[in-house]
């Protein structure tokens, strides 16, 4: 095999790249990093981003010590504790991946080749201490091609809108309702008009709106069994698709408006939409669903390995599964209120209970830091 083969792109990804949708890997480690996988990543499955979270450093640190014990011992040894040995590895970690992704991120003038880091997710209704860990982890990693990211809670939205107007790019994730997804292009919005005003370059300011989507899924078909008659059988494994794509919709719209043309004409980037959760979470369905059923030109699709590698298998991708879905989408969701599941307690639901899981995960990765950084001294 020629190293023309061995480097060639796989056509599936080539593809969903072709199609306007860049995929992002929805995963971390330092022995990723090191061993060239990730850049491998890149020129064979068309990589153009990294997202984490706790969980994923987590994963990370439990099951690849051997990579991160001579730091742990050292930070251990410097009398650090378990928050600031989290925010060394994590941030070294980001840092080198960011270095990997440097040349893609040239390449698209900042759109791509994306690292995401989460603020603390114990500050998610604490919008001050939001903006001073943004600030603090921006300068930390110290890479244009960063993201904070910042849950789009209540108190999350004024911390966005002030981490944009300070000219840091910002990933905000956790969003499961469209009503909560205009609040999100909002504070986009505002931080952009008070970062011109500040002086700041809008061209260099970039954001992604993270809309989860299987865990709706998951939240509506639960609800969808417990009525139990033919219509909720029919629609079941409906609403995620139905309300990402009525996300779209609402992107759409936005761009549209005088307020975001006059941001455009200053020189300000469109905050893309990313598909998150995409990895699904009922074994009955085709692992690749989350992705193909939701390819649209400028958009992003930030995936577990498990989903890129089934992607790059045997994923069917279209040219465009969203454009002019909307009537249909907002006819699903109609559908499903119809049977008495609200859309708004679902969303609520899932926010609440998206919050919870990020704090667990947190807690999880401090004790596995704590156990590591114990052995290490």
């Amino acid at each position: 095999m020629s190293d023309a083969d061995q480097t060639a792109a796989n056509p599936r990804m080539q593809a969903l790249t072709d199609a306007g949708v860049s995929a992002w890997l929805d995963d971390l480690d330092r022995e990723r990093i090191t061993s060239g996988q990730l850049a491998r990543m890149i020129d064979e499955l068309c990589v153009r981003g990294v997202t984490t979270n706790p969980t994923i450093f987590d994963k990370a640190i439990s099951t690849g010590a051997a990579a991160y014990a001579d730091q742990l011992g050292a930070l251990a040894a410097d009398g650090k504790d378990v928050d600031e040995i989290i925010r060394a590895l994590t941030t070294d970690d980001v840092r080198a991946a960011c270095d990997v992704f440097a040349d893609l991120a040239e390449q698209t003038d900042g759109e791509d080749g994306r690292v995401s880091i989460e603020v603390d997710p114990r500050l998610a209704d604490d919008t001050d201490a939001t903006i001073a860990q943004a600030a603090q982890l921006w300068g930390i990693v110290d890479r244009p091609n960063a993201l904070i990211k910042i849950p789009a809670t209540k108190a999350g939205l004024p911390a966005i809108t002030a981490t944009i107007a300070s000219g840091i790019s910002v990933n905000v994730t956790l969003i499961f309702s469209v009503e909560r997804y205009l609040e999100v292009v909002d504070a986009y919005q505002a931080g952009l008009e008070q970062a011109a005003a500040a002086g700041h370059d809008l061209s260099g300011i970039r954001s992604v709106a993270s809309f989860f989507v299987s865990r709706i899924d998951t939240e509506v078909d639960k609800r969808l069994a417990a009525v139990g008659n033919a219509e909720a059988g029919i629609l079941t494994g409906q609403a995620a698709l139905a309300s990402a794509r009525l996300a779209w919709q609402a992107h759409l719209d936005s761009l549209a408006t005088p307020r975001w043309q006059a941001l455009a004409a200053a020189g300000a980037n469109p905050q893309r939409p990313l598909w998150a959760s995409t990895g699904v979470k009922d074994p009955s369905m085709d692992p690749t669903r989350y992705v193909v059923e939701l390819v649209v030109r400028g958009s992003v699709n930030t995936m577990p390995e498990a989903t890129l590698d089934a992607v790059a298998e045997h994923g069917v991708i279209p040219a465009d599964s969203v454009t002019g879905t909307a009537a249909e989408a907002a006819a699903t969701w109609s559908a499903i209120e119809g049977l008495g599941i609200a859309n708004a307690d679902v969303c609520e639901t899932l926010e609440r209970e998206g919050v919870r899981k990020f704090i667990d995960s947190w807690e999880q990765l401090r004790a596995t830091v704590a156990a590591a950084a114990g052995r290490a001294a």
